[in-house]
C-alpha cells in the first residue's frame, strides 16, 4: 500500500493525531507540507492554516490521500514514525533481531524473516500498541524500501484483519 493509499484508508482520527503531532513537534516539516499541498491545488498555505483545525486536517487528510502527494505523504508518514511512534519501531526491529539505531533507523534491511517470526512480532506490536498505528507502521514499511522484499510480511498485512485499514 503507498503512502497515499495509507492517507486515503486510515480514520479521521489518526489523521489527526498524526497531523496535530507534526504541527506541534515538527513545525517546518508541517508547514511545508501545507504549502506543498497548497501548491498542488493553486491556493495559498495561508487559506489552508486558517481553517479550524477539524476542517483543516480533514483537507490534509484527503489532500494527502491523492497519488500526486505519495511522496509527501511517505515524507509525512517516516517523520512521525520515526518521532512519535519510535519504541514501536525499535520493538518491532528487537523482536526480529534486526540491529537499529536508537531512533529506529536500519543502515541495510536484512532478507525477510521467516512468516512465524513476523507473525510473532505483529502480534506482540498488537498486544501492546493501537491496531491502526501498528498497521500504518506495518503498510508504510513495507512500501519503503523497494530493494528489499519481505514477501512473508506482504502476505500478513493482506490476510490479517486486525492490519485492515479503512475498515
Amino acid at each position: 500500500m503507498k503512502s497515499h493509499e495509507i492517507f486515503q484508508h486510515m480514520s479521521p482520527a489518526l489523521a489527526v493525531e498524526i497531523l496535530a503531532w507534526l504541527q506541534k513537534e515538527q513545525t517546518p516539516v508541517f508547514k511545508s507540507a501545507v504549502q506543498g499541498l497548497a501548491n498542488q491545488r493553486n491556493l495559498r498555505a495561508v487559506f489552508i492554516e486558517r481553517k479550524p483545525p477539524p476542517e483543516r486536517y480533514a483537507w490534509l487528510q484527503a489532500a494527502l490521500g491523492r497519488k500526486i502527494s505519495d511522496t509527501l505523504a511517505a515524507h509525512l508518514l517516516q517523520a512521525w514514525l520515526l518521532g512519535a511512534q519510535k519504541p514501536m519501531l525499535c520493538d518491532f526491529l528487537d523482536s526480529l533481531g534486526i540491529a537499529h539505531d536508537e531512533d529506529g533507523t536500519v543502515e541495510q534491511l536484512p532478507e525477510s524473516p521467516p512468516k512465524e517470526d513476523v507473525r510473532k512480532t505483529i502480534d506482540q506490536l498488537l498486544a501492546k500498541y493501537p491496531a491502526e498505528a501498528v498497521a500504518v507502521y506495518l503498510h508504510a514499511f513495507h512500501d519503503i524500501d523497494t530493494t528489499v522484499s519481505w514477501p512473508p510480511l506482504g502476505e500478513i498485512l493482506a490476510q490479517d484483519d486486525r492490519l485492515r485499514l479503512g475498515v
